[in-house]
């Protein structure tokens, strides 16, 4: 079972480019987690991809589309995506507003489902907490919620997964103060990291890996 995953910086996670083989090329982030637990269960059973990249926003993963998904056909494909829509219009006026994320994304899930039909797809919800990056313009950094919406609705319109995130990370602030799991607002630290890959787990082995 080949499973692809497919997103920004979170999923990315300082990941080595230039290979599939080698530990480092799964990066330190939750893609790791997901892929030590499903590789130590069955080496022979599972492929694990990590197609994320530092800085993308939805257009970019459309923009790439063929490259680095469709030329793959994973069996499943995992996409987190969104916060950089919002981050880089706060920071640089290069975001991407609501309604084009949401024409962009449908275009995105309708061209892979058409390419390849075959496909399980999970959708990730994007997520963002009070941090060192955001606290200034949290305000702002708060529409990434109404990004997140968009994302639980096209999983529903389209009959995909859709794991939630952003419950479980407040969650786990009532416990913790944010610093010691994602001290930027946005990316997991260790603590984090395991969280996300957890509920990822967790929604994979009850719905896809049965």
């Amino acid at each position: 079972m080949k499973i692809l995953f497919y997103g920004d910086s979170i999923t990315d996670a300082g990941r080595n480019r230039e290979t599939d083989t080698a530990n480092a090329s799964y990066g330190f982030g939750y893609v790791r987690s997901i892929a030590g637990k499903l590789l130590f269960e069955d080496p022979t059973k599972y492929q694990i991809l990590n197609r994320g990249i530092s800085g993308d926003r939805i257009v970019d993963l459309y923009a790439r589309i063929k490259k680095d998904l469709w030329n793959e056909e994973p069996d499943v494909l995992s996409i987190l995506i969104g916060v950089n829509d919002v981050w880089h219009e706060i920071s640089r006026k290069d975001g991407v507003e609501l309604s084009r994320f949401e024409r962009v994304y449908r275009m995105l899930l309708e061209d892979t489902k058409e390419r390849l039909p075959s496909t399980k797809i999970i959708l990730c919800e994007p997520y963002v907490m009070k941090g060192l990056a955001t606290e200034e313009e949290y305000d702002e950094f708060l529409v990434v919620k109404e990004y997140a919406k968009v994302v639980k609705k096209l999983a529903k319109e389209y009959g995909l997964y859709f794991l939630p995130l952003q419950e479980k990370l407040d969650e786990y602030a009532t416990k913790f103060d944010v610093k010691y799991f994602l001290a930027d607002g946005v990316h997991p630290m260790i603590a984090s990291a395991q969280l996300i890959a957890d509920e990822w787990l967790n929604l994979f082995k009850k719905e896809i890996d049965k």
